[in-house]
């Protein structure tokens, strides 16, 4: 709890929406109580012969005696005859003692509230509207409140799963990533409304309305305490329950989450497998668990209140025969406390539902800030600088590296790329070749060794700087839902022009023009509604449009058919003298014009040379060459 009110607390904005809903929900809880009393007033009747002529409030019988004597004390005249005025002001002389009436006797200084109904009526009136608005502001505060801290908790999440490496997303699942940000955002922001409500608008309403039954009456308010204990077990028992079976629903609704990612990702695969039933079998298997868990965490969640309901009730009654028949209070404050009886235990059955959202707001805010308090492995230095230079060389020294739980995905490496050259990195599948552009733009770093760009360490650049001085194509090309032109941008503000020219250097110009509205063409989610060969050219357009100094291309013409592939030899071919290029490569003619080869195999470099030096001094790519 106290992790949530820390949240809650955090913010200027949140203290003041916090101030403003708390301030309403106390004047829904006065508006609650002058209800009750509104109630009481309705009901009250005025005094009974036995209680005006008689000697007591109780007396049974009246005396003639008894009888003249008080009318004289009411001020009865010679016409024998009692005004309204006379039975007020004998009233006023002899006091009751009833909350309701001494309430009264005050308001009706200023109100005619027990002689005209009209006034009665407006009154009613104005206590209903009071409770509208205070409930209206009280609960539209609360909404306002948990939409705030959602949206901002939602930011924080995705803003500090950016700064992650990339070992991070391959030790987590991208569905339970994408649950945590949604689901367990709001299940905080919806718990810390209710510790709201539960520490704070709930004691304010017991205290203040249990003062109220103590003062109409302190025996008859032994009711609430002997009650009181009744109720706090079966919250206490059912929150524990709620936590742990929350627990198990959020980790449920993770492995159900990846079960439903990892069919849409890989929709294609299973059609074309036709294992569309073992598909269904598994997520069957996972929709039932998460059933069964929800159908528990109904069982606890539902049962506060009619457990509580009905234990309320008992004492309700209780209170109303103890106080008519034991206690011989008048009816209309026997209702009052009854009234204000219900208002004491409503929040305290209301507790029991609010507490069960408080426990699964803790369960997620543990797993939400199991990722946000992990520290990035990868940092920028203090005083790292903003902007790469480059006019000599980039080199690999010793370079080592392993992924976690894996083997050596590269063994100390060393070579040297120069300003202008083309360099292809070639090998085996697996041979550790795309892992060399993963920590040449810092997405992992080398256990041992160093990366310099003009003797330079890279680490010593801001992340940013370093991998907005590369121009990158990955061998997965990504595109998002906005139209072609965007998607070429990439959140950059380059012209039309550049556009333009980049798409005709990636020989995607020719089928951008033939889309229905062309450049503004708006593509479907990650371009599935092009071909591999369209989506990778415009993957390639993205990064020559940047005009780096250096391009990185990793298996970038692998989904090119022959001809877009020539194109694309020609384009790079254009830009050689101005640009440095690293293309890692199965097919090896598209390096058929690189200046230099490095083959790399089972993590190690077993060659480095042009393709005749290779040819004579290297078997792997001798093997290479000829499987072509």
């Amino acid at each position: 709890m106290a992790k949530l009110l820390t949240i809650a607390l955090s913010k200027p904005a949140y203290r003041w929406v916090l101030t403003f809903t708390l301030l309403f929900a106390l004047g829904f809880t006065i508006a609650t109580q002058l209800e009750m009393f509104t109630l009481g007033v309705v009901t009250r009747k005025g005094p009974d012969f036995f209680e005006l002529f008689g000697s007591g409030k109780q007396s049974p019988s009246v005396s003639q005696a008894e009888l003249q004597k008080r009318w004289e004390e009411l001020g009865g005249n010679e016409h024998g005859s009692v005004s309204r005025t006379d039975v007020d002001q004998f009233l006023e002389n002899h006091k009751r003692e009833g909350i309701v009436d001494r309430g009264l006797e005050s308001i009706r200084r200023y109100l005619p509230i027990d002689r005209d109904v009209h006034v009665l009526i407006i009154v009613i009136l104005f206590v209903a509207l009071f409770k509208a608005t205070t409930l209206f502001f009280y609960r539209y505060g609360t909404k306002l409140f948990a939409i705030n801290i959602s949206r901002d908790i939602r930011q924080e999440y995705f803003e500090h799963i950016q700064a992650l490496p990339m070992s991070f997303f391959q030790e987590h699942n991208i569905g339970a990533l994408s649950s945590r940000a949604v689901n367990d955002a709001y299940m905080i922001a919806d718990g810390i409304n209710s510790t709201l409500v539960n520490y704070f608008q709930t004691p304010f309403a017991f205290f203040s309305t249990l003062s109220l039954c103590l003062i109409i009456s302190w025996k008859l308010s032994l009711v609430v305490f002997i009650g009181l204990p009744l109720l706090i077990g079966p919250i206490i028992f059912i929150a524990k329950r709620i936590k742990r079976i929350s627990k198990q629903i959020q980790k449920k609704q993770e492995a159900f989450a990846s079960v439903l990612v990892e069919f849409l990702s890989g929709i294609q695969t299973i059609k074309l497998f036709a294992m569309e039933d073992f598909s269904l079998k598994k997520y069957k298997e996972h929709n039932a668990a998460m059933a069964h868990l929800e159908i528990k965490n109904a069982r606890y969640d539902n049962s506060s209140r009619p457990v509580l309901h009905a234990i309320g009730m008992l004492f309700l009654v209780t209170a109303l025969i103890f106080g008519l028949w034991g206690l011989k209070l008048p009816l209309h404050e026997v209702l009052f406390f009854c009234g204000l009886l219900t208002a004491v235990y409503e929040p305290i059955k209301k507790f029991a539902e609010e507490n069960g959202r408080i426990q699964r707001a803790k369960a997620a805010c543990d797993r939400l800030y199991d990722v946000l308090h992990l520290t990035p492995s990868i940092q920028d230095e203090q005083g790292a600088k903003t902007s790469v230079s480059f006019s000599h060389s980039i080199a690999f020294n010793n370079v080592s590296f392993a992924y976690a739980d894996t083997t050596q995905a590269l063994s100390q490496v060393s070579f040297e790329i120069k300003r202008g050259e083309m360099v292809a990195i070639i090998g085996p599948t697996g041979g550790g070749k795309s892992t060399i552009v993963s920590l040449l733009t810092r997405l992992f770093e080398p256990q041992s060794g160093t990366i310099t760009i003009d003797g330079v360490p890279i680490n010593q650049f801001t992340q940013k700087a370093l991998r907005e001085f590369f121009a990158v194509v990955p061998q997965k090309p990504f595109l998002f839902h906005d139209t072609v032109k965007e998607n070429i941008r990439f959140g950059r503000p380059f012209s039309d022009e550049a556009v333009l020219r980049a798409a005709k250097m990636a020989h995607a110009d020719e089928f951008i023009q033939k889309l229905p509205c062309g450049y503004n063409t708006f593509l479907a989610e990650a371009g599935k509604t092009l071909s591999g060969g369209e989506q990778q050219r415009l993957a390639i357009a993205r990064a020559l449009i940047k005009e780096s100094p250096i391009h990185i291309l990793d298996e970038a013409t692998s989904s090119l058919d022959t001809s877009s592939e020539t194109h694309i030899k020609l384009a790079l071919q254009e830009i050689k003298h101005s640009a440095t290029q690293i293309i890692i490569a199965h097919r090896l003619s598209t390096i058929e014009n690189a200046d230099r080869i490095i083959v790399i195999e089972e993590g190690s470099k077993v060659g480095d040379g042009t393709k005749e030096e290779l040819l004579h001094t290297c078997p792997t790519f001798n093997r290479l060459w000829e499987a072509k």
